[in-house]
């Protein structure tokens, strides 16, 4: 197991990858840091795309949710659901790249490799969990990564990392339209 005094290259985790036998194909693209500016990035390329939200809870303890990227959240409704203590709050990123090993807008579950499993609970959207492919940026936000989504539990696990499947809560106002994906996007590191 990695860990954060080794933390993995993007070179590394797709040696990893491969070395495993997982099926993979990896975009290079230019640098997107929201899912806003990912869209013509993502329309290229065939699968499930994610945003992701580094949160901590009062408690201080770390989450990494990853959700479809379309996908409204209501954050402050997600605390019971991902099984936080009270108001969640964006972790930082100097604490991003010291647990993470990774800088905002290249927040990817790849990068839950360079994480100790005690450290960080990773929680999937189970409309993500439900694709057949995921995608995701192997560390870096000028390339992403397209896998099984399988594979990817497969591959935390391996790594000590249980991915618990949860129906993340919309916003109110999107309940009864489900219209307005995205629309969080501003607030929500990728």
């Amino acid at each position: 197991m990695v860990t954060s005094e080794a933390m993995m290259t993007p070179q590394q985790l797709l040696d990893a990858l491969d070395q495993r036998g997982y099926a993979i194909t990896t975009t290079e693209h230019e640098a997107v840091f929201t899912v806003a500016e990912s869209q013509h990035v993502k329309a290229r390329i065939p699968g499930g795309h994610t945003k992701n939200l580094f949160l901590k809870d009062k408690k201080s303890r770390i989450f990494l949710v990853t959700a479809e990227s379309e996908s409204p959240v209501d954050l402050k409704r997600l605390h019971p659901v991902i099984g936080g203590s009270g108001r969640l709050s964006f972790g930082s990123a100097e604490l991003l790249g010291e647990l993470l090993g990774v800088a905002p807008g290249s927040v990817t579950p790849l990068a839950l490799v360079n994480a100790p499993p005690e450290k960080i609970s990773f929680v999937l959207d189970r409309r993500l969990a439900d694709q057949e492919i995921i995608n995701a940026h192997p560390l870096i936000n000028t390339m992403t990564t397209s896998m099984r989504v399988a594979d990817l539990i497969s591959f935390l696990a391996e790594h000590g990392h249980e991915t618990r499947i949860r129906d993340l809560p919309v916003p109110p106002e999107e309940e009864s339209t489900d219209a307005g994906a995205g629309q969080n996007d501003a607030a929500i590191p990728s």
